[in-house]
């Protein structure tokens, strides 16, 4: 409520008494005057503290962002693509030890919009000069033509990306992508297999497993629920590495046409190393054959899908399930006079080694008729159910899409005749990877092993096929075969190595029969012989060692010294010290001054 100016009481008294009620009119507007003033001042000051608490408050604000950006790294900004619909996250896969086998690298892809190019014969020309393998007829085609889209190159490299940059066509675009990289190169290929791309788009695509674990694992390794958890697999990639060019040099110098080799621990299965030769790089993986024998691309796993009449190196099983059968030892004599005849068909032995062998020396001397002897006392059923139970009848379990379609070749009608002949490994083709899982259940006490390509800690025990006191003998006949039979090559200073041989002619691949010069040169090894830990395997697909007159394609001329050599540089890696003489003491009597 305002007060009046001129207040009646005041102004009657004021009138009473002879004043002027002007005066007090003017006093009242001074004093109302005054208010108003101090309301004001009030007002100014109010929002002067009110702007003041905003600037400070800004300044606090600034002040802390520039003290976060100055004790921070600098680095470039990226851009990101919100809302994609395909996936470009990819688990890394490691070996045992976790060093990286393949991982992803953030890089970009190139297509055009020709629509949009000012100058196309200026970009067509420009492509081909930094992409030696673009046609620039066929981009000026392209380009000139009716296509609105076009893909140049799915992954470019940064130098690449700003090569295309400087040719500065509008209608030549980027888009961010991810790619899956395989930093050791062709080291483990056939193991890791390689990737795509699959559903494509200018911002990302997916990258998808195309073969080997790559392919086993696609949907384990794409999904997010994992949360980048990395794949562990078996291998060692040091070993791996050492294995591959041990390999590649022994199949060099034996003028073979392909090798193969597999590592594995004789207890848990676990697959230290496997190789296949002739390899690839998986960075740039080669076309599928579309014609020829499909076993001479480099994409063909010998070691896994490759089946082959590995020869003698199956003599030990048959030995090994008469012994378990009880109806030899040893020591038993075993009649060898030769040949043995069986209807139109005639066993023979390399040499004549005369009317009679014991059990050992007849795997030291790899006498094929001491073996068919052998493998009638057992028959027909029973051995079949031996070789089933060593995993010899079905595909190996390992963790790579190719694993069903290494499935062993067996004989339509497993008569004696097979019998015997599969107890020195013809009639039965296996791979090296069957041959490396049934060496490791024999000689690791006699329970069942299953080859694996993931890291395990504790294998769980496999059922019992043979007894140790037959995994024993079987390991000391083995050993036999180095220092005494046709594996005399194998020694290698350190480590005390027992295997077999086992040399096998080639099929024809029409007309039956087999050929006269192509062999299958194989090496079961284990080491060390007094306590076994691996088992290796050695295959040369048509050895000839060349350095006398007469070519020799047996495994203990060939495939042996490989293994010894591959044996000499990877036991180390495995922790395995050689075991070195002590010399003894020659009577020095020690005095001090």
């Amino acid at each position: 409520m305002r007060t009046p100016l001129r207040p009646l009481a005041r102004i009657l008294k004021a009138r009473a008494q002879g004043e002027d009620p002007a005066v007090i009119e003017a006093e009242n507007k001074r004093r109302r005057h005054e208010e108003m003033a101090d309301k004001a001042r009030q007002r100014a000051e109010g929002r002067l503290l009110v702007l003041g608490l905003a600037f400070f408050c800004a300044f606090v604000v600034i002040g802390g962002r520039m003290g976060t950006l100055a004790s921070s790294m600098p680095e470039e900004p990226r851009a990101s693509a919100v809302g994609n619909p395909i996936i470009g996250q990819r688990s890394d896969i490691v070996d045992r030890n976790g060093r990286i086998l393949a991982t992803n690298l953030e890089t970009h892809s190139l297509y055009a919009h020709p629509k949009d190019m000012i100058d196309p014969l200026h970009a067509a020309s420009g492509l081909a000069a930094i992409f030696p393998d673009l046609d620039e007829e066929e981009l000026i085609q392209d380009f000139t033509g009716d296509r609105k889209f076009l893909w140049v190159r799915r992954q470019i490299s940064p130098e690449q990306m700003q090569q295309v940059h400087d040719i500065g066509s509008p209608g030549l675009l980027f888009g961010p992508r991810e790619m899956r990289l395989y930093p050791n190169g062709p080291i483990a290929a056939h193991i890791l297999g390689g990737a795509s791309y699959g559903r494509e788009g200018v911002a990302s695509a997916e990258v998808i497993g195309v073969a080997g674990v790559e392919r086993k694992f696609d949907a384990y390794l794409r999904d997010p629920a994992n949360e980048g958890a990395p794949l562990q697999l078996s291998i060692d990639l040091t070993v791996q590495a050492a294995a591959e060019q041990v390999l590649a040099g022994g199949m060099s110098i034996m003028n073979a046409k392909g090798a193969a080799s597999v590592l594995m621990d004789i207890h848990t299965g676990e697959i230290i190393s496997m190789v296949s030769l002739p390899d690839f790089d998986p960075n740039n993986r080669p076309r599928v054959l579309t014609n020829g024998d499909q076993s001479d691309s480099p994409l063909f796993n010998r070691a896994v899908q490759g089946v082959y009449e590995l020869g003698s190196v199956f003599k030990i099983f048959t030995i090994a399930q008469a012994m378990q059968l009880g109806l030899v030892n040893p020591n038993t004599v075993i009649d060898t006079q030769g040949p043995l005849t069986w209807g139109r068909f005639r066993i023979r032995d390399f040499r004549d080694y005369g009317p009679e062998l014991s059990v050992t020396d007849v795997i030291v001397k790899s006498s094929n008729i001491g073996t068919a002897r052998i493998a009638m006392m057992i028959g027909a059923d029973r051995q079949r159910a031996f070789l089933g139970s060593l995993g010899f009848l079905e595909p190996t379990p390992v963790e790579m899409v190719e694993g069903p379609t290494g499935k062993p070749l067996l004989p339509p009608n497993w008569s004696e005749i097979s019998t015997m002949t599969i107890s020195y490994g013809h009639g039965l083709s296996s791979s090296p990877l069957h041959l490396a899982a049934g060496y490791a259940t024999l000689l690791n006490g006699g329970t069942r092993v299953k080859p694996t390509l993931l890291r395990r800690e504790n294998a769980p025990e496999g059922e019992r096929v043979v007894n140790e006191a037959v995994s024993r003998r079987s390991m000391a006949m083995l050993r036999r075969v180095v220092t005494d039979g046709t594996a005399s090559f194998a020694e290698v200073p350190g480590y005390n190595i027992g295997g077999k041989t086992g040399t096998a002619d080639k099929p024809r691949e029409r007309g039956g029969g087999y050929y006269d010069d192509k062999v299958i040169a194989t090496f079961a090894s284990a080491f060390p012989a007094e306590d076994p830990q691996y088992v290796l395997i050695v295959t040369l697909d048509e050895p000839s060692e060349e350095s006398s007159d007469e070519p020799r394609r047996t495994a203990g001329w060939t495939a042996v010294p490989v293994a010894a050599e591959m044996t000499r540089r990877v036991a180390p890696l495995l922790g395995l010290r050689p075991q070195v003489d002590t010399p003894q003491s020659v009577g020095v009597t020690l005095t001090r001054n």
